[in-house]
């Protein structure tokens, strides 16, 4: 994929971290994380948009190896519930594939939603119920975008159940956990993502996305949409 040629040196240095962003698995390299760094991230989260300003997430930071494993050994759990649904070479590819790296990163950010936020007049909120699920997913991209830039790698691992979850980090209901995000250095990021590598999936082009004023089925579109 390529970028836009921006006219300013700001911009193509935003454009190229958007493209450069990558979900890790298997490039972290375990080195301590500076707390400065980490807050960093978590302030350009925290500056994301929110619907009626509620910013609706918290961020647990989890460094414990004893809860890390815990978690890990749910996911893994999880993993194999999902690989009992495959068969023939869907089954083979999966089983090569890493979904998580939550011991090898630095630390974990498990990110929340509390629909209760500046209930019960979100404004913005009475005829979209998700909009502050989207919000709380846009400060997720804001710290995946500025740990890009600054260098480090982050992993969503989603093999999870939000129950286990929010029982292991003593989550209150109805908060949610949307997100438990591996984060840490990394040796590098891959040029392409690890399941188009692997041959799970391939990106579709942005032509494929697009729609002229209404939708339009593929056999209705011009050659350019």
């Amino acid at each position: 994929m390529t970028a836009p040629s921006p006219d300013t040196a700001r911009g193509a240095a935003f454009y190229e971290t958007v493209m450069r962003r990558r979900d890790v698995r298997c490039e972290f390299t375990g080195e301590p994380m500076p707390d400065a760094d980490l807050r960093r991230l978590l302030a350009a989260a925290h500056a994301a948009p929110s619907v009626g300003l509620t910013q609706p997430w918290d961020f647990v930071i989890v460094r414990s190896d004893a809860t890390r494993r815990s978690f890990r050994d749910h996911v893994l759990a999880e993993r194999e519930t999902f690989a009992q649904t495959l068969t023939g070479d869907r089954a083979k590819l999966f089983a090569d594939i890493k979904i998580e790296a939550i011991l090898e990163s630095s630390v974990a950010v498990v990110v929340t939603y509390d629909s209760r936020r500046g209930a019960p007049d979100v404004l913005g909120r009475h005829a979209i119920a998700d909009a502050g699920l989207y919000s709380t997913c846009l400060a997720i991209e804001n710290l995946w975008l500025a740990a890009t830039a600054e260098g480090y790698g982050v992993g969503w691992v989603s093999f999870y159940r939000e129950k286990f979850l929010g029982d292991l980090l003593g989550i209150p209901a109805p908060v949610r956990p949307i997100a438990w995000l591996c984060v840490g250095p990394v040796s590098h990021l891959e040029a392409s993502p690890d399941l188009e590598r692997h041959g799970w999936r391939s990106r579709r082009p942005l032509d494929e996305a697009l729609h002229e004023e209404r939708w339009q089925p593929p056999e209705e579109r011009s050659p350019t949409h």
